[in-house]
């Protein structure tokens, strides 16, 4: 993240004027910001991991403004595996911000959660931020998890994001955005991850679908 990241690309990711439909704090399309329907969101969500990644295996060290925070209500499962991946995919989402912050969008940070497809939408999603001298602020929530498994080496994960109390802000001159909560502002991701060989679980693609049922409040 959303993003997102805060939210993750739209198709309209890369255009100055579409911006600020991404934190969706009341703004946005009713339609999937990722590519083709959600798979695997259609059972019941489940509790799962919390808490900061221990820097480990060349993690980074993720430090962002103060006016951005972040609530995990992601318990712990008690499983080795599904607590590890909820702990990197909580860095991957605040690598996300920190590009942003930074203004980069090659930032080492989200890189080292990101591949392949998932890794080269997020570029286009900061690219936007970039372009339009904007970054994120306010309070993001991530709520009703789900995360499975599946083998040594592969998970999924879905879970939603609260955006009500996030928005853009420009950087240059200087103001925030500040719109409507509407069922926009309710996000449902789904990510597919892999643990790579230094054993950090990296995500491969991500979907997504604002104002999604399943993530009202």
């Amino acid at each position: 993240m959303t993003s997102r990241p805060h939210l993750f690309p739209t198709a309209a990711a890369g255009a100055t004027a579409a911006l600020l439909v991404l934190t969706a704090c009341g703004g946005g399309a009713d339609e999937p910001k990722g590519h083709g329907e959600i798979a695997g969101a259609g059972g019941a969500m489940s509790a799962s991991a919390g808490g900061s990644a221990v820097p480990s295996a060349g993690r980074p060290e993720i430090e962002l403004p103060s006016d951005l925070t972040y609530t995990f209500e992601w318990p712990k499962t008690g499983d080795k595996d599904r607590d590890a991946v909820l702990r990197d995919s909580e860095q991957s989402i605040k690598a996300v911000d920190l590009a942003i912050v930074n203004q980069d969008a090659v930032d080492k940070a989200y890189l080292f959660y990101y591949e392949g497809e998932a890794a080269a939408e997020t570029q286009k999603f900061i690219e936007a931020y970039v372009n339009a001298k904007a970054r994120t602020t306010g309070a993001y929530r991530y709520y009703a998890p789900a995360v499975k498994v599946n083998g040594a080496d592969s998970a999924s994960l879905v879970y939603c994001e609260d955006q009500s109390k996030a928005y853009d802000m420009y950087l240059k001159p200087k103001r925030i955005d500040k719109t409507a909560v509407t069922k926009n502002s309710y996000v449902l991701y789904n990510t597919q991850l892999h643990k790579n060989g230094k054993g950090v679980w990296v995500i491969e693609k991500l979907l997504s679908r604002r104002g999604s049922t399943k993530c009202q409040p």
